[in-house]
């Protein structure tokens, strides 16, 4: 299968803008830009496959690429809050750099 250079920027720039909106209406901030993008694809395939299924058909565009890849970037994000069991910070991975990881391997203070 060829994929043509467009297409893959394409791709790239609807996971980005998808993951980025789902980030900030679940999270209140983005995952940076690989995470956007990962979950923004992963939120396209969910929504292609499942707004049909209910019977939601966005058209055709990137628009509507957008929109389709967040709303399953949403889903995708509300089903692994509910999977990891909370809603603070921490569970996200908030408190990166502050125990642990910044340098006092082994103090936890």
């Amino acid at each position: 299968m060829y994929v043509s250079g467009e297409s893959l920027l394409v791709v790239l720039l609807v996971g980005l803008i998808a993951g980025w909106l789902a980030g900030q209406i679940v999270r209140g901030t983005g995952f940076g830009i690989i995470g956007d993008i990962l979950i923004g694809i992963i939120g396209a395939f969910i929504g292609s496959w499942l707004l049909p299924q209910l019977g939601f058909h966005l058209g055709a565009g990137m628009i509507s690429a957008i929109i389709n890849a967040t709303i399953g970037a949403l889903l995708l994000l509300l089903v692994v809050r509910l999977v990891r069991g909370g809603g603070g910070r921490s569970s996200w991975g908030g408190n990166w750099g502050r125990r642990g990881w910044g340098g006092n391997w082994g103090r936890r203070w």
